[in-house]
């Protein structure tokens, strides 16, 4: 009988799904969970991008361009001109989600052997799709008690056969802003050594004290080394809408993921239509959801410091919360939630941590909280925590 590649044995599972059928069992068993796994907002997408579907007219759902349609281009193009960013249109490739515009960054910008320097703990789809690229990943070690900061001394991460950095920023799982400080030396490294700069900015509007953070693309510094992975996803709450966007001024490594879009043939017609209805929303759209989250985030910490042996920091943005637990192992722990705990017919269920890391034998004792849910719900889950830690029998 033939076997699987190695390629595929080789790449790891999702912390974030792989557990996915034990929830689906709990709610069999007439169990409500509370998904804290996953980062799936429950804000409602803005009615015109959901009136834009509703009124689409066309007897067929054809093929569009390999680069995404021509309204979202423009839509997209206009984003980044509010944000300080003159890019021409070759500058812009749409791509299904944010997750192919991390496959195309790698793609493009490494080959198989090289090596992409990535804060540890990441998200893990970085590490699924280096392992299916065969690159191999040099984690920058940070922790919980630094609030997942980058430590001092840089270089010793960055290798001969090094050839990008890779931030996510503010981080997707640990919700750290990077300073300005710490993006300079970021920057200036990746000025000297000639590397990539891949930034993931998904999440830029969701910073809930200070600035905004810039993006890659302002520092001059860098040439034309940025490399810039974004989506609508969390953005507009089109999380199955599958649209993202890959932004470089580079053009060697714009050519070669226009190869990969037209090896994908084209982006999801519909979604990109929705989409396109970003250019409709008022000027302080963020604003109000800004806030929402600023307040879940607030509940989860709240909730998180008063669990005895919790150790977490309060996250500067995005909507995650990585935390250190008293428990021996996250997967174990997260299945026990599933299959054995439950109070007022509901339990919780959050991501093992150590799926997010990329050096082994880390993130045992830690988990990701997506607060995704209205804060009625996250204090909810939160109480059922503190509960479940309690009674979990192999608690340390």
């Amino acid at each position: 009988m033939p076997t699987p590649s190695q390629r595929g044995l080789a790449s790891p599972s999702s912390p974030i799904r792989k557990l996915v059928p034990f929830a689906d069992a709990a709610r069999a068993r007439g169990t409500r969970v509370l998904h804290l796994n996953i980062g799936q907002p429950d804000i409602e997408t803005p009615e015109p991008m959901l009136d834009a579907v509703r009124a689409y007219s066309e007897r067929v759902v054809a093929y569009g361009p390999s680069g995404g349609d021509a309204p979202l281009r423009e839509t997209l193009l206009a984003y980044y001109r509010a944000l300080g960013h003159a890019l021409r249109p070759q500058d812009l490739i749409v791509t299904t989600g944010g997750s192919e515009a991390v496959f195309f960054a790698l793609a493009a910008c490494l080959d198989a052997g090289d090596e992409i320097a990535i804060p540890d703990p990441m998200y893990a789809n970085y590490l699924g799709y280096a392992t299916l690229l065969g690159i191999t990943v040099r984690p920058i070690p940070t922790r919980v008690e630094d609030g997942y900061h980058l430590p001092e001394g840089l270089e010793a991460f960055v290798g001969p056969r090094t050839r990008a950095v890779l931030l996510c920023n503010p981080s997707n799982p640990t919700g750290v802003v990077y300073t300005d400080a710490e993006m300079a030396r970021v920057v200036a490294l990746c000025a000297e050594r000639d590397l990539f700069l891949i930034a993931d900015e998904v999440y830029r509007e969701f910073v809930y004290e200070g600035a905004l953070p810039r993006s890659v693309l302002s520092y001059p510094e860098l040439g034309d080394r940025a490399v810039v992975v974004d989506s609508l996803s969390k953005r507009y709450s089109l999380c199955g809408a599958r649209v993202g966007c890959l932004v470089s001024r580079h053009a060697g490594v714009m050519q070669s993921a226009m190869k990969f879009a037209q090896a994908r043939l084209s982006p999801p017609a519909l979604a990109q239509v929705a989409a396109a209805r970003a250019s409709a929303l008022p000027a302080d759209f963020f604003d109000g959801a800004r806030d929402e989250y600023r307040k879940r985030r607030d509940t989860v910490f709240e909730g998180l410091r008063r669990i005895p042996g919790a150790v977490a920091l309060r996250p500067e943005g995005a909507f995650y919360q990585m935390a250190r637990l008293p428990i021996d192992d996250g997967d174990r722990f997260v299945t026990w939630c599933l299959e054995h705990f439950e109070e007022e017919g509901t339990t919780v269920m959050v991501a093992p941590g150590a799926g997010f890391y990329a050096e082994p034998g880390r993130g045992n004792d830690e988990v990701r909280i997506a607060y995704v849910l209205n804060c009625d719900d996250l204090a909810l889950a939160m109480r059922l925590l503190a509960s479940a830690l309690a009674k979990y029998p192999r608690a340390a």
